[in-house]
């Protein structure tokens, strides 16, 4: 993995540039976009967004009512019977088009305010916009791609199958990737024609609500988009519960989307839960290891390890371990973590909250032996969230760290003896997000992948560079559901047959 270098910023600097998000938008970002408007919520009341990175105030937004959340999806509701709802897939598809070409326009800003909003390093923030272009340009050019089908019947009946769109559609977005997970749930659903509801995390949502001001300026029509920052209890609870929304897109923990599906079911309205992870990878004994360490080591720390597709478990070949520990730990003693802007390995975690979660998780390690571990850079706040990655061994799969979804920079490497103890230790967990195999074995790659329980399966790489293509979800406790290429696009839609007699 290539450290990146930093800007060397000095402190004063830093200081200046942590403080500059009324420099970077061109929206108001406290308040809530419903029908076309920014308008004032309802408790006329804020929120305060803390930046990670010194613990400092980074901006206010708007704390939505259940009221609000009302107004918002019957916005929704008119758009879809006016003028969104009278849009043709090539019209659809023209307008999240342009769209990307802002996301692009106005890189620079949603970056930095990913970069301070959510504590990822710049270049990490950079990579998210591109991302959130990408999705647009995607499904805009899928919009009027999507076909029905016709069905061979009885002589005297013609058969055919359409693709329809579900209504109203409801996006409880995370923190930790705004853009990104902003990108794969609401232009899917814009594709195929729906009205969208988005709940924004309390915590991190500035670039979400940027892209409120970049659907407008694009020309979507008014309430085809509504934003509605606020708290998970208040707006979220109203959203998840509403009988007048048709379909649910979570990502987030397993508890609350264990809560989205319960409010969701008492309406019979269908759900994608994106939930968490415990993503191993495999690394088999003829494996390249200059090519997987990178990957093992970055997969695990990106964003500060607050990934649900991170890979925490490193499960490698006896013969090869202690070669696999060597190099890892290499990479792990040149790790620094500093101010997201100043664009090191890691930043802060998003909150104080986190850090104290994160810190539970390494005091349960304490009988496990620390094999290295990331430093501090010189002039970190030290009221910023910041905790070093740590990269620890141990034998016994069934440990708590081992088992269970950390959220922050912390591995685990364990080691095996054979396939059929690999695989029964990748599927050890009740998550079954993403994995990734490691071998120059055709037959190996091949009948591990199909034997770990994944969503993804990812051989001789992690993550193929995001592929907005590629369908994307979990199994167990990681949740139900594919987002990202066509498939997301069958999500947001609903299949009605039309049998035509005709004898």
């Amino acid at each position: 993995m290539q450290l990146r270098q930093s800007q060397n910023l000095g402190l004063k600097d830093w200081e200046v540039k942590a403080n500059m998000v009324n420099e970077l938008v061109w929206f108001p970002t406290n308040k809530c976009l419903i029908d076309g408007a920014w308008v004032d919520s309802e408790l006329n009341n804020e929120i305060e967004l803390i930046n990670p990175s010194n613990g400092r105030l980074l901006s206010r937004i708007a704390r939505a009512s259940k009221n609000d959340v009302k107004n918002a999806i019957s916005a929704a509701s008119v758009a879809l019977e006016k003028t969104w709802g009278e849009k043709t897939a090539l019209e659809r598809g023209r307008i999240l088009l342009k769209m990307s070409q802002l996301v692009i326009k106005y890189s620079k800003n949603l970056a930095h305010l990913e970069s301070l909003d959510v504590g990822k390093p710049l270049s990490q923030a950079k990579n998210d916009v591109i991302a959130l272009a990408r999705y647009l340009e995607f499904y805009g050019g899928a919009a009027d791609k999507i076909h029905g089908m016709t069905i061979p019947f009885q002589n005297d009946f013609s058969v055919s199958c359409l693709r329809e769109r579900l209504g109203v559609t409801a996006h409880i977005i995370p923190w930790n990737y705004p853009m990104q997970i902003i990108g794969r749930s609401i232009s899917a659903s814009l594709a195929m024609g729906n009205a969208c509801v988005v709940k924004p995390s309390e915590e991190a949502c500035l670039t979400a609500l940027a892209f409120g001001e970049i659907a407008t300026e694009a020309g979507l029509p008014a309430g085809a988009l509504n934003i509605i920052p606020g708290f998970g209890f208040e707006a979220g609870q109203a959203l998840a519960a509403s009988k007048k929304v048709n379909h649910i897109s979570f990502t987030g923990s397993l508890l609350t989307g264990i809560s989205v599906q319960t409010a969701a079911a008492q309406n019979v309205v269908p759900t994608t839960l994106e939930l968490g992870g415990k993503s191993p990878q495999i690394v088999f004994d003829d494996a390249n290891l200059k090519r997987a360490i990178p990957f093992l080591v970055n997969a695990g720390i990106q964003n500060s390890g607050q990934t649900c597709s991170a890979s925490s478990r490193i499960l490698v070949h006896e013969t090869i371990y202690r070669d696999v520990v060597e190099k890892m730990s290499g990479m792990y003693k040149n790790l620094r973590v500093a101010p997201a802007i100043e664009d090191y390995d890691l930043g802060p975690v998003i909150s104080r909250r986190q850090m104290d979660i994160i810190t539970s998780y390494q005091n349960k390690c304490s009988d496990l032996k620390l094999l290295a571990e990331g430093s501090l850079m010189e002039g970190t706040n030290n009221q910023g969230y910041y905790m070093s990655p740590k990269l620890f061994e141990t034998e016994n799969y069934r440990h708590s760290v081992a088992q269970e979804e950390i959220f922050g920079p912390i591995q685990i490497i364990i080691p095996f003896k054979n396939e059929q103890e690999a695989i029964k230790i990748a599927n050890s967990t009740d998550y079954g997000l993403v994995a990734s195999v490691w071998t120059e074995n055709g037959s190996r790659q091949l009948r591990v992948a199909k034997a770990v329980k994944a969503g993804q399966i990812f051989v001789n790489n992690y993550g193929a560079g995001g592929g907005v293509e590629l369908p994307f979800g979990g199994i167990g406790r990681s949740g139900h559901g594919r987002e990202k290429g066509f498939e997301s696009l069958y999500s947001f839609s609903q299949l009605k047959t039309i049998a035509n007699f005709h004898g």
